[in-house]
């Protein structure tokens, strides 16, 4: 079974479109930077959409970047979230997952081998493309690394992949890397920020398809 997360998300109307999709988990950006940036007001109206649908499946992932403890705080004052998705060093991100006892998954951006976690540090990793000098923000710019260096590599912890995914390049992505879950931000967006249910539709049948060839060769 190959899980799948649509990040970026901001309505309702695209949450309850992923939940028909049968998507495991939905991205909330919290990084004033991205233009999928999510406002305290956004998240307590989504928060209160997901209260009034309690039938709803995707679990709410809170994408943060180097944050306090007071930014992560704020959100949660008014969102309910499962788990946490932070871009900090291996310290910051155990002191996150002790000081709010949420699950917590690490983005890691990777160009070699050498750079894949060899360690348990909290309860996952997003594997990505590392980040380049001068990028506006370290995830959602759509770059690929090469696939195949996840392949072999013995994960200490459950690991999902990032980075450049479409509907297009999904069942090449699961193949050549290996991964149980994908990740997807830009690529299922026709416009920066807003979210394609068509995308989404076709990015969820590829991966569904995948699933199903793999089990026929197997």
């Amino acid at each position: 079974m190959i899980k799948i997360k649509i990040c970026g998300v901001r309505d309702t109307e695209t949450i309850r479109f992923c939940a028909e999709q049968s998507v495991e988990w939905l991205g909330f950006v919290f990084y004033p930077p991205s233009p999928r940036f999510l406002t305290l007001s956004e998240a307590s109206s989504i928060n209160s959409f997901y209260a009034g649908n309690s039938l709803l499946k995707p679990e709410r992932v809170g994408l943060f970047v180097t944050p306090s403890d007071d930014d992560i705080q704020r959100v949660l004052d008014v969102m309910c979230l499962d788990i946490l998705q932070v871009y900090a060093p291996d310290d910051r991100a155990k002191a996150i997952k002790e000081k709010f006892s949420l699950p917590v998954w690490q983005s890691r951006g990777i160009s070699r081998t050498e750079d894949l976690p060899t360690r348990k540090i909290c309860d996952g990793f997003v594997i990505e493309a590392a980040e380049n000098p001068g990028d506006a923000m370290p995830g959602g710019l759509g770059r690929q690394f090469d696939w195949a260096l996840t392949k072999k590599w013995e994960a200490p912890s459950p690991w999902m992949l990032a980075g450049g995914l479409s509907p297009e390049n999904v069942e090449q992505a699961i193949l050549s890397s290996g991964t149980l879950a994908v990740d997807v931000s830009s690529g299922v967006e026709e416009v920066k920020g807003v979210k394609s249910f068509q995308k989404i539709e076709n990015f969820v049948k590829n991966v569904r398809k995948t699933i199903a060839k793999q089990n026929t060769v197997s």
